[in-house]
């Protein structure tokens, strides 16, 4: 995130330089953050789709109670205020859940209708 000098003329150059290095510490945590989302939600398509071919319902209320009090933990051993890392988590579990909804969705009408090309038209068989 680029943020605007404007009124940081007089600051000492020792602590704008500071301020950088934090900065770019920063933008490296957050691409980091991106990246290990990005694996997380690889991994809970991949569940999704399991629990859809066995149809098995998208949310697991106890599965999601444990992880939250795992991650509580996690955040007040890591000195991070446990009620962020309950939000947070629950905006995660929250789009886990809608994508295996969507997940569960398309197997059901590909059960039905059989599974379709991206123009709609029934896929080729390879059987």
């Amino acid at each position: 995130m680029t943020t605007s000098n404007t009124g940081t003329s007089d600051v000492d150059p020792a602590v704008r330089e500071e301020l950088a290095a934090l900065r770019d510490s920063i933008d490296n945590i957050d691409a980091a953050v991106v990246h290990m989302l990005a694996e997380r939600f690889k991994c809970t398509q991949q569940v999704g789709r399991l629990k859809a071919e066995h149809r098995l319902p998208p949310a697991d209320p106890a599965r999601e109670n444990r992880q939250i009090t795992r991650l509580r933990a996690l955040a007040e051993n890591a000195k991070l205020d446990p009620a962020f890392a309950e939000k947070f988590l629950n905006f995660i579990i929250a789009e886990v859940i809608r994508h295996h909804e969507r997940i569960a969705d398309d197997t059901t009408k590909n059960t039905l209708t059989g599974p379709t090309s991206s123009t709609g038209a029934p896929a080729p068989t390879t059987g």
